[in-house]
């Protein structure tokens, strides 16, 4: 009897984490489709991880800097539009997500209390792919517009 009360709980919690996950189309692993992207310089995030972290979701960013050298920062919060720190990011110390609706969600960066980048994500209807249009400062000061394009793994 204690094996089926056990089989049947360990059920309800993976069907609930499996339904939890289904409902944010944005959680998961992307990888950078370069193919279909368009940077004005040689920075780009190749992988984005979005997982659950309790009540927040934690966002995983790696990537290349313009001088080629590897990234990784690290951004935990809620997407309620309030800034949260940024770990491992020399372009930002703060970032804010907020939802436009179900596949989208608005984004800010700040570095010293300036935005830095702002943009939008949208998740396609079919969940198979995202696209990231970004509008940041570079190194020079001067704005600058990307266009990645992500495939779900």
């Amino acid at each position: 009897m204690k094996a089926k009360v056990i089989l049947l709980a360990l059920a309800v919690f993976f069907v609930g984490t499996v339904v939890a996950s289904a409902d944010n189309p944005h959680m998961g692993t992307w990888k950078l489709n370069e193919a279909k992207s368009k940077f004005a310089g040689k920075a780009r995030n190749n992988t984005v991880l979005y997982a659950a972290s309790g009540d927040m979701t934690k966002v995983t960013v790696d990537g290349v800097d313009n001088m080629g050298g590897s990234t990784h920062n690290e951004w935990t919060g809620k997407f309620d539009g309030k800034y949260y720190d940024v770990s491992g990011s020399p372009t930002a110390d703060k970032r804010s997500y907020a939802r436009v609706n179900s596949h989208t969600l608005k984004f800010r960066e700040q570095k010293s209390g300036k935005v830095v980048l702002a943009g939008t994500i949208t998740v396609s209807r079919n969940g198979k792919s995202r696209t990231v249009s970004t509008n940041g400062l570079n190194d020079k000061g001067a704005w600058i517009h990307n266009t990645a394009v992500y495939d779900k793994q």
